[in-house]
């Protein structure tokens, strides 16, 4: 036998216990980033989400869809206005919003996992008012952003339970019927709260939480929630980094066991999360 069968059997052997660990656990994973652009890397991970459904990972793959946005507001002479580093959204940009979150690149992903040899559903927020959301209050009004309100996760629990892998595009709508853009991260959190999950995944195009966030050999593999603020009060959490790791500090209090921020720009970054002792990028416990 050849070398590289020895060191492949090896590996395989090493992930065992990780595959048991996660046979039948739910797994949200979103997906977002430079991840998302390169073709090649969202091979990696459209492979990799398949393959966890393959093993008995229930896997919720939840995403945003930013550049595309942009670059179909663009197509309409239409100019991207950030505030705080939030889009703002009148009526015609939360049409497009819902137009290609819902609709392009959900089903994109679907078709993607479909040809790589899973079986996944594509839907958003808006079905069966899965995510339930109201305006955002800020001082500066920011039109159909929206914070999430509530979690309806029986369409997502009736897909897991007919093997499909859950597809979704992070817009919402509140009693009235008024759709709202919500941020990925958020609603990663929130779903993965209210179903208690094993993991949450965020995986972006950064490698984690730095020391020293021009320096990526500072990466912090390992924070529990009661070390964030004092990260915070030091600014090594900071700016970007801030309603991520928030995202991950709400998953933690709502029972999900465990939440982490990996690089999407490494391929196959989730397995190497989820099947081997080291891991990668920071993860955030109790």
């Amino acid at each position: 036998m050849d070398k590289n069968s020895i060191v492949k059997a090896e590996i395989l052997s090493q992930a065992l216990p990780y595959i048991q660990k996660y046979n039948n656990k739910i797994v949200v994973i979103k997906y977002g980033g430079n991840a998302m652009i390169n073709e090649e890397l969202k091979m990696n991970v459209i492979n990799d989400v398949v393959l966890l459904s393959e093993i008995g990972v229930k896997v919720i793959l939840v995403h945003g869809g930013g550049p595309e946005i942009s670059g179909t507001l663009k197509k309409m002479n239409k100019e991207s206005k950030f505030i705080h580093g939030l889009r703002y959204t009148d009526d015609e940009t939360i049409d497009v919003v819902q137009m290609v979150l819902a609709g392009k690149t959900n089903k994109d992903l679907v078709k993607l996992i479909m040809q790589s040899g899973g079986n996944a559903v594509g839907i958003s927020g808006i079905d069966n008012q899965l995510i339930v959301a109201k305006k955002h209050e800020c001082e500066d009004d920011l039109g159909y952003v929206g914070d999430i309100d509530k979690i309806n996760p029986n369409i997502i629990l009736d897909m897991l339970e007919k093997g499909y892998i859950p597809v979704i595009a992070s817009v919402g709508t509140d009693e009235e019927g008024h759709t709202y853009n919500i941020n990925a991260d958020t609603a990663a959190a929130e779903i993965a709260g209210a179903l208690s999950a094993e993991n949450m995944i965020l995986v972006s195009d950064i490698p984690g939480l730095l020391f020293d966030k021009d320096d990526e050999s500072t990466l912090i593999p390992l924070v529990h929630v009661y070390e964030v603020k004092g990260l915070e009060d030091k600014g090594i959490i900071s700016g970007g980094m801030i309603p991520k790791v928030e995202c991950c500090v709400r998953a933690i209090r709502q029972n999900v066991k465990k939440a982490v921020i990996i690089d999407g720009r490494i391929p196959h970054s989730i397995l190497i999360e989820m099947l081997s002792k080291e891991g990668i990028g920071t993860m955030f416990k109790r």
